[in-house]
């Protein structure tokens, strides 16, 4: 597995919206692999050409990450921030960000405005994303020259690796556009069309996506995300979605769509055919661009391939790495085996 280009893309920094850093990577990675080229939304595309029938699928990875935004700076010079996506408060706490100005990144600490804990009563104890700010250590007058209101702020974490584990602050989704290329990349022949798309705006709406299926019309659509791995401690068996090592999440349904019924089967029989290791996933909350494509031109046959990831929306985001070389493989031979079958009523 190429940890390098994986560690690239999960410490470059790219909110929904400010997707630019992430989008240069994946279009030098995709250049070499076909017709590059991006939307007004900075959705990238990479077309492959297939041997066939000229039909098209899919593949859709988002490029941003849950982050915040710039919204005033106080009379000290201290930041305010807007939430970006789904963030838990309890994540918030005592972290390193970084602060994206049009001269560049500056570096900052994202604090609580309370008392030290010491000081706490009961009703003190609890955490609203209002009450956070970010402490660049500049003074006001700084601080009002090099950051404007809209700024990006994202978290600053590397990538670890943890035995058989790898840790980043964005698996979800660099391990998706990662899975995309690396599976690109190993395609043999195939009869469809492959558009693959890194994808825009995802955390806060599947708006990317929304536009790109717009503008493809596929015949089939598979987006590459993340799942819930809750195989850790206090968590009963029953809500675990998926464990890590024990392959790729074959999803059935999410809250955003229900997968194509009959795409479910093909990816479970290609799977088992090629004797690559998968799980089956039911995500009671959360969704998917494929979520947003799926309603596209009277409906399109939609489907996601997840990787299994604990701590999902904190900085430390956990896969696997058979999961993932196990999505790897299964999109690829699945993008093989697509014209084989057809998915209609």
């Amino acid at each position: 597995m190429n940890i390098e280009l994986l560690k690239e893309l999960t410490e470059a920094h790219g909110v929904s919206g400010r997707e630019d850093a992430i989008r240069e990577i994946v279009r030098r990675e995709m250049s070499p692999l076909g017709e590059v080229y991006a939307d007004t939304m900075g959705n990238l595309f990479c077309v492959k050409k297939g041997s066939g029938s000229g039909k098209k699928v899919m593949i859709a990875a988002h490029m941003d990450e849950i982050g915040f935004a710039v919204k005033f700076i106080d009379s000290s010079g201290f930041l305010r921030i807007q939430t970006l996506g789904g963030w838990d408060p309890r994540q918030m706490n005592a972290q390193r960000v970084i602060v994206q100005t049009k001269d560049g990144d500056l570096p900052g600490v994202l604090m609580y405005s309370s008392k030290p804990a010491h000081l706490l009563t009961g009703d003190e104890k609890g955490q609203k994303h209002d009450e956070f700010f970010v402490d660049l250590g500049l003074s006001v007058e700084e601080v009002k020259e090099k950051v404007r209101l809209g700024d990006a702020v994202t978290m600053e974490r590397p990538l670890l690796q943890l035995g058989n584990l790898i840790t980043s602050k964005t698996m979800d989704d660099r391990v998706g556009v990662f899975v995309m290329i690396e599976a690109v990349k190993a395609l043999g022949e195939h009869d469809f069309d492959v558009i693959a798309v890194a994808t825009v705006q995802e955390e806060i709406g599947l708006r990317g996506a929304a536009a790109a299926g717009a503008a493809v019309k596929p015949d089939v659509a598979i987006a590459l995300d993340i799942t819930l791995a809750n195989d850790i401690p206090g968590m009963p068996e029953q809500d675990h979605i998926t464990a890590l090592g024990k392959g790729a999440a074959i999803k059935i349904l999410d809250s955003s769509l229900i997968c194509h019924p009959k795409i479910v089967d093909h990816f479970r029989d290609v799977a088992e055919a090629k004797g690559i290791p998968y799980q089956m996933e039911v995500l009671p909350r959360g969704g998917t661009d494929a979520g947003a494509i799926q309603r596209l031109h009277g409906g399109i046959p939609s489907f996601t391939l997840s990787i299994p990831c604990r701590y999902v929306h904190t900085v430390n985001e956990t896969v696997h790495g058979v999961d993932v070389q196990a999505c790897i493989d299964l999109l690829a031979r699945y993008i093989e085996d697509v014209h084989t079958r057809s998915y209609g009523y």
